[in-house]
């Protein structure tokens, strides 16, 4: 990054009006109008990508391009100057390089807090390094930049006595973009106020998500080695007990308990009090809304109930059929279905209890979605059984028809989607990232896992195993936990 630019300098007014223009309408959008306008922009002239990390913008002209493909506008019109339409930050075609400007960061941090003000967010404060800082970066004073075929954020992990479990979870939550820029930023703040760790200190308190953040530094700092998540494994043992012991454990259970801790951790004192919506990175990342709408088939009185889920749970059926499609099984999920005669409800507007159909949809999207494929069910004489059947699955989902906007157009015979919604589709698309398999049976078995790593390698974890794979391998594995991530993020 460079301080002086004589591209910049030679137009600097223009180049501050139109940056304050853009990093408050595009970048940090105030408004729900501005965010469909953003959604709408926002796409590579030449590639029609959308969601690119390097999309920019020309800071002389109303034009979007992916930064591999500005080269030509350079050349074209001489328009040296870009900005970054995901972080603000301004680029110079003809350096090469980003450019920092105090007036300009102050333009963007201004911007950024009235963005986040408007969402309810903690605001950010100009950084003044301490003088251990400053000590730290004149012993490493270059950045690391992460070269595409880079290892650097993968590393095996110790099977610590059937903990394949937790290992393949850990590898999952690794991989997930939002949470590395958390934790290597240095986002999280220890509720319990720990510095050190001491045997004096009761273990009930120590906090889980000081030790995600460790894991994510263990995996970023360079070594290769295996590392043992002891550590980890002790602390979960601790806070969700059922999970304690070196039996086998199902990794989805220990997904759902682990992100209950960690979402225990990481709330404020303030999210804490009754009637306040939690902020905390583990809600802004996995919560979605669930809506249940319950009608009486007599009067057609509709009883609405929305709540909050971590994860969706997929029925595979029993186990015959020997093709399925993610797609389907959502469809399948968002289905009405009768409750039957046994299973009445009370209807206010009857007065009575009567029949009645129940349908899920998904009300609003996580940032990250988590699938868990349904493979083990309880037989009649009170046996696990291991459903095997295949589920296709795609490297990229549209989670739009399953949304309950969608849903209830279709229902009313007017469409899939309104006209306003078009522009904001692009929103609901999401890119796999990780794979948890079970090989074995009910009795005994193993995980492991594919992740997806810088942007798009694959490899396959087998605990310390780490092996380059390729996508076709990953989309014909069996598959029992599924996570997505969004394509594009619109943080209205």
């Amino acid at each position: 990054m460079t301080r002086k630019c004589s591209h910049l300098n030679s137009e600097r007014d223009e180049i501050l009006r139109n940056y304050e223009l853009l990093v408050s309408r595009i970048i940090y959008p105030l408004s729900s109008n501005d965010s469909q306008i953003k959604l709408l922009s926002v796409q590579c002239s030449q590639c029609e990508r959308r969601a690119v990390p390097l999309m920019c913008c020309c800071l002389k002209c109303p034009t979007f391009a992916c930064l591999e493909h500005f080269k030509p506008h350079l050349f074209e019109s001489k328009h040296n100057l870009v900005v970054s339409t995901t972080f603000g930050q301004v680029y110079c075609l003809e350096c090469e390089d980003f450019i920092y400007d105090r007036k300009i960061e102050r333009i963007r941090l201004k911007a950024e807090n009235d963005h986040r003000r408007r969402l309810g967010l903690g605001l950010r404060n100009e950084w003044n390094p301490s003088s251990a800082d400053a000590k730290l970066l004149r012993k490493a004073p270059k950045a690391y930049h992460m070269s595409k075929g880079t290892m650097r954020g993968l590393r095996g992990l110790v099977n610590l006595g059937n903990t394949c479990f937790m290992n393949c979870i850990i590898q999952s939550l690794v991989q997930i973009p939002h949470l590395r820029d958390y934790f290597l930023t240095d986002q999280h703040t220890c509720k319990f106020q720990l510095n050190d760790i001491s045997e004096e200190i009761d273990e009930e308190n120590l906090c889980l998500m000081c030790e995600l953040s460790n894991i994510f530094q263990e995996f970023y700092n360079g070594p290769t080695e295996p590392f043992i998540p002891r550590r980890m494994l002790h602390l979960v043992w601790k806070h969700a007990e059922h999970l304690a012991g070196y039996e086998q454990h199902d990794a989805h259970e220990f997904l759902i308990a682990a992100l209950n801790v960690l979402h225990q951790h990481s709330q404020s004192l303030s999210s804490q009090q009754a009637g306040v919506e939690c902020k905390c990175i583990i809600d802004q990342l996995f919560t979605g809304r669930l809506q249940s709408d319950l009608t009486c088939m007599k009067c057609g009185r509709i009883s609405t109930t929305v709540d909050p889920f971590w994860d969706i749970s997929l029925d595979l059926g029993d186990g015959t059929s020997t093709d399925k499609t993610l797609e389907e099984c959502l469809a399948n999920y968002v289905k009405s279905e009768s409750l039957g005669a046994t299973a009445k409800i009370k209807c206010d507007s009857c007065g009575s209890y009567e029949s009645a159909t129940k349908r899920l949809t998904l009300k609003t999207l996580p940032l990250v979605a988590c699938f868990h494929l349904k493979r083990f069910e309880h037989t009649p004489l009170n046996r696990r059984k291991k459903i095997r059947s295949p589920v296709r699955f795609p490297e990229q989902i549209d989670l739009s028809p399953y949304t309950t906007s969608y849903c209830t157009r279709v229902e009313n015979g007017i469409g899939g989607c309104a006209a306003n919604e078009m522009l904001i589709r692009s929103s609901n698309v999401y890119d796999l990232l990780a794979v948890v398999n079970h090989n074995g049976n009910t009795e005994s078995g193993h995980y492991s896992c594919f992740v997806r790593h810088n942007q798009d390698q694959w490899y396959k974890v087998n605990d310390q195993i780490i092996s380059p794979q390729v996508l076709e391998s990953v989309l014909v594995s069996e598959g029992y936990l599924l996570f997505y991530t969004k394509s594009f993020i619109d943080y209205d």
